[in-house]
């Protein structure tokens, strides 16, 4: 999910489409609080580790 964030962060800067950098920065804060939440060990979505 982070990088899918940080590849269409890169499509919407460079053909200047900012609904595309607005998902990307989306995509890139929601992969990076489930990341941090998988290795504080938290459960998430019934996963004990999210890949």
């Amino acid at each position: 999910m982070i990088v899918l964030g940080i590849i269409l962060l890169i499509i919407g800067l460079l053909a200047a489409i900012p609904i595309l950098v607005t998902l990307g920065v989306i995509l890139i804060v929601i992969g990076l609080v489930l990341e941090l939440m998988g290795m504080a060990g938290h459960a998430i979505g019934g996963r004990r580790h999210y890949y």
